[in-house]
């Protein structure tokens, strides 16, 4: 589908209701400006934050609200240093799968997911291409908690086949802030 526009001059308002009825999110640079406020500060108040994009405090909610609600921002969090709670382990895990199932485990994708959920020592998992199916970051507190996990619960599930581990030795970058 082309479409073709001549010059016309909106407002904000029309050019971010024009974006939606095309299917195309409208983030200009004073909400990519706000979000990477938030970012760095997911407690700066409407005030803080209008001082570094310059809008009023009523403005910034609206935006940030907006954004909110079209799921640009999708919650908030408190981020927790691991080793502060305990857990000082940082072990990365590639799971390969069965791929030839047997009549009781008609899914084993499925099963695994639904199991990972589960699994607290787990903080994120993701579906790969190539060799491994898998891979999940484990915080756990020491080796020993390692070991338990992996050879209790991991290793024990139906439809695992195999995994390769490899542990964090220091963190070079962390970042939850995406590059907007």
């Amino acid at each position: 589908m082309q479409i073709f526009l001549q010059y016309i001059k909106i407002d904000l308002h029309q050019k971010q209701d024009f974006c939606k009825m095309l299917g195309m999110d409208a983030l200009d640079k004073l909400d990519k400006l706000i979000l990477r406020t938030l970012q760095a500060d997911g407690r700066a108040t409407y005030d803080e934050i209008s001082e570094r994009v310059g809008l009023s405090a009523s403005a910034v909610l609206r935006r940030v609200k907006r954004l909110e609600e079209s799921g640009v921002i999708d919650h908030y969090v408190a981020l927790v240093n691991p080793e502060a709670v305990g857990l000082g382990l940082t072990a990365y895990i590639n799971v390969r799968l069965e791929k030839n199932t047997e009549s009781h485990k008609r899914h084993p994708m499925d099963l695994f997911r639904a199991s990972v959920q589960t699994w607290p020592e787990v903080v994120e998992c993701a579906a790969l291409s190539g060799e491994m199916d898998y891979f999940l970051r484990v915080l756990v507190r020491d080796m020993s908690a390692y070991s338990r996990f992996v050879m209790d619960t991991l290793l024990k599930h139906p439809s695992v086949l195999d995994c390769k581990t490899s542990f964090m030795l220091d963190k070079v970058k962390a970042t939850t802030a995406l590059p907007l």
